[in-house]
């Protein structure tokens, strides 16, 4: 009996995980626009699950930042203040040129050419004029990089932030109106090559804050 009461469990613990990811995905890649109202039973139709998992990835995710679930049980993506997105921006700004410098040493001609094929990735994206593909192309940039950091807390820090500003970056695409890959990404790949630490720092954190910034207001 314990037996099979733990392999319900487990079966039930995956299931959870499964939904919990795959929606802690759609939402970090701006899939999802801010503000939109979520029901558990349209989570678990979506993901052909019961009310249980779906309710369980909501409250992992409310409690990562990336849900409001309300005491009537209303489940939304957040609309983020101007004090929530610079306080956001100032946590990239600290974080991501940290990992980048981190990185810097191990910055191989294998990581050059990932990078360079991410950012030509990137661009084809733009032109398809695609939101989520570029947000999400965006953050594989990033985290190519950082991975090369070996610094796994200090990543998973960045990945929270990121997904908590992934409604707000949907937003934000559509205010720039981008035709062409983000220029600081050709100054990251510069600076890497070059061994640039303070020049890696500037154009990962100028990249980073500079276009949540254009949100305020």
């Amino acid at each position: 009996m314990d037996t099979i009461a733990r392999s319900a469990d487990g079966a039930g613990g995956r299931i959870h995980d499964r939904v919990y990811r795959a929606l802690r995905t759609r939402i970090m890649h701006g899939e999802i626009a801010p503000g939109t109202a979520l029901t558990l039973r349209g989570i678990g139709r979506s993901f052909g699950v019961s009310m249980t998992p779906a309710r369980e990835a909501v409250q992992r995710l409310a409690a990562e930042g990336a849900l409001i679930l309300s005491a009537s049980g209303r489940v939304a993506t957040p609309h983020l203040s101007n004090e929530r997105i610079e306080e956001l921006a100032t946590l990239r700004a600290l974080i991501e040129p940290e990992l980048a410098a981190r990185a810097l040493p191990r910055a191989h001609w294998a990581l050059l050419d990932r990078l360079e094929a991410a950012n030509a990735a990137i661009a084809r994206i733009v032109a398809a004029g695609d939101a989520p593909g570029y947000i999400r192309q965006n953050l594989e940039f990033h985290r190519t990089l950082y991975l090369r950091a070996q610094s796994p807390a200090m990543l998973a820090m960045a990945e929270t932030v990121w997904l908590q500003l992934g409604p707000t970056m949907r937003a934000l695409y559509g205010r720039l109106q981008r035709t062409e890959p983000p220029r600081h990404h050709r100054l990251i790949i510069a600076a890497l090559r070059a061994g640039d630490e303070p020049g890696l720092r500037l154009a990962v954190r100028t990249d980073v804050t500079q276009g949540l910034r254009m949100l305020k207001g």
